[in-house]
């Protein structure tokens, strides 16, 4: 079977460092370290199966084919595959507008 090397960008490991400390001030650490243990198991889980994503609709809608995303509900995880390697660009609560993080990750 190929393997996948998966690579996290700055961004996305800035996105993960910011969950976690959100669930840890509003919920509790233990918690915070689960969903962030399950988030990168996802990831991982990339090495072997990257094209197992689906293409974020908004991405879609836009006719763009580069990125997929998986989830840990409600976290999506967008990424895009280059020759034999993942590259995590964006890790984001579902229930925020990929459209609008987005917009704002391009006009930085």
């Amino acid at each position: 079977m190929i393997e996948y090397r998966v690579r996290i960008s700055p961004e996305a490991e800035q996105d993960l460092a910011e969950i976690v400390e959100y669930i840890a001030n509003r919920e509790s650490v233990e918690r915070a370290h689960y969903v962030l243990e399950k988030l990168l198991d996802v990831c991982e889980r990339l090495e072997l199966h990257p094209n197992r994503g689906h293409y974020p609709p908004e991405l879609l809608s836009l006719g763009v084919k580069s990125y997929r995303e998986v989830n840990f509900k409600p976290f999506r995880i967008v990424y895009e595959v280059i020759a034999r390697e993942v590259f995590i660009l964006l890790i984001v609560d579902g229930r925020r507008s990929l459209q609008t993080i987005l917009a704002q990750r391009l006009l930085r």
